[in-house]
C-alpha cells in the first residue's frame, strides 16, 4: 500500500485519504448549490445556536393516540372554570357588600333626616316663643296674676273632683243611696239648665259695656269677648242692647253684623251700646280681658270703650228656648 492511498495516522497503522474537498480556483468558493459553508468546517468558526428540536410525542403501547388538541381544550376549561369561581366569588362579595352599604346608607339617610326635622322644630318653637308680642308686653304684675288664676282654678277643679268622689261613694252606700242619688240628680239637672239657657242664675260676676268709637262694634269684637270669658271661667252670661232686648248666651249663640252698627244674635237684633252679664270670678274674668292684644286693646284700637265693672250679684235672668226634639227620647 502506497504512501500516496494512505495517511499517517500516528499509530503506524494507516489510515484511508478521506475524499479531498474539490475547489475551484484559488480564492473562490465551491461552486456547488449543496456545498457545506467553508466556515462550518473551520475549527475557528463560532459555534451557532441551534433551534430547540419540537417535542416528540411518543405514541402509546396500546397503539392508542393522544389528542393534544383535546387535552389542551380540558386544561383550557379547567382553567375558565377556576377564574369562573372566583370571578362569582369577586361578584358575590361585591353585592353582598354594595347590599350591606345600601342598607347602611339608607339607615344614615333616615337618621339624618329626622334629626333634621327635630332641629327644625326646636328653632320654629324657639323662634315662635321668642318673638310672640303678647308674652313680650305683658307686665309681671299681669303674668302674676294670670299665673295665681291658674293655681286658683285647678284648686276648684280639685275641690270638684273631691265632691265627685263623695257623691259616688254615698251613692253605693246601702241606706242613704236613693236619697243621695235623688239630690245628685236635680243638683246635676239645676246645672245643665243654667249651661243650656233653660234656668236663670245669680252669683257674683261682671258687667262689660261696649261703647262704639270711629267705627261700629263688630260682631267678631263681641265674639272674642265672649270668648275670653268662657276661657276665664264664665258660668252664664247674656247680652242686652240700648233698646234693652235681652239675649241669653249658650254654647250654641252666633253673632252677626247688622245693619247700622247692630248686631244680629241668635237671629234677634240688637242696637248699641251692648252690654254683657257674666257669672263666674270677676278677678280671673277681668284679667282675662285686659291682657295686652286682647278685647280691651282690640276695641281701644277701633276708637271704642270696654268699660268692665263688677257685680257682688249679677243676674243673669233671660231664657233660651229649648229646642224641640223631633227624633230623640229620653232613655230611663
Amino acid at each position: 500500500m502506497s504512501s500516496d492511498e494512505h495517511t499517517e495516522t500516528g499509530t503506524g497503522w494507516p489510515q484511508p485519504a478521506g475524499p479531498g474537498r474539490p475547489s475551484g480556483p484559488a480564492g473562490e468558493p465551491d461552486p456547488r448549490p449543496d456545498s457545506p459553508d467553508p466556515d462550518e468546517l473551520s475549527p475557528l468558526a463560532p459555534e451557532r445556536s441551534v433551534p430547540p428540536a419540537e417535542p416528540v410525542v411518543q405514541e402509546p403501547d396500546d397503539g392508542a393516540t393522544v389528542d393534544l388538541s383535546r387535552a389542551a381544550g380540558e386544561t383550557s376549561a379547567a382553567s375558565a372554570s377556576v377564574r369562573g369561581d372566583e370571578a362569582s366569588a369577586r361578584s358575590t362579595s361585591v353585592r353582598g357588600g354594595g347590599a350591606r352599604w345600601r342598607r347602611l346608607s339608607s339607615a344614615g339617610v333616615m337618621i339624618a333626616v329626622l334629626l333634621a326635622l327635630l332641629g327644625f322644630t326646636l328653632v320654629v318653637q324657639f323662634k315662635s316663643t321668642s318673638t310672640d308680642p303678647t308674652v313680650g308686653a305683658t307686665r309681671q304684675e299681669d303674668l302674676v296674676r294670670i299665673l295665681y288664676d291658674l293655681n286658683s282654678r285647678e284648686v276648684r277643679l280639685r275641690q270638684d273632683i273631691a265632691t265627685l268622689e263623695e257623691s259616688q261613694r254615698q251613692l253605693r252606700s246601702g241606706q242613704q243611696g236613693r236619697q243621695a242619688a235623688l239630690e245628685e240628680a236635680t243638683r246635676r239637672a239645676d246645672e245643665l239648665g243654667i249651661l243650656a239657657g233653660t234656668l236663670p242664675a245669680t252669683g257674683p260676676g261682671l258687667s262689660v259695656r261696649f261703647e262704639a268709637g270711629e267705627k261700629p262694634i263688630s260682631a267678631s269684637r263681641v265674639l272674642d269677648a265672649v270668648q275670653e270669658l268662657r276661657g276665664a271661667g264664665a258660668e252664664a252670661m247674656q247680652i242686652s242692647g240700648g233698646d234693652r232686648a235681652t239675649v241669653r248666651i249658650i254654647a250654641s249663640t252666633f253673632f252677626l253684623d247688622g245693619e247700622n252698627g247692630s248686631l244680629v244674635v241668635d237671629g234677634r237684633r240688637l242696637t248699641g251700646p251692648f252690654t254683657i252679664t257674666v257669672i263666674g270670678d270677676p278677678a280671673t274674668m277681668r284679667t282675662a280681658l285686659n291682657i295686652p292684644g286682647g278685647v280691651v286693646a282690640s276695641v281701644t284700637g277701633d276708637g271704642g270703650k270696654l268699660i268692665v265693672e263688677d257685680r257682688e250679684a249679677a243676674e243673669v235672668s233671660a231664657l233660651h228656648a229649648p229646642i224641640k226634639l223631633e227624633h230623640a227620647r229620653p232613655v230611663s
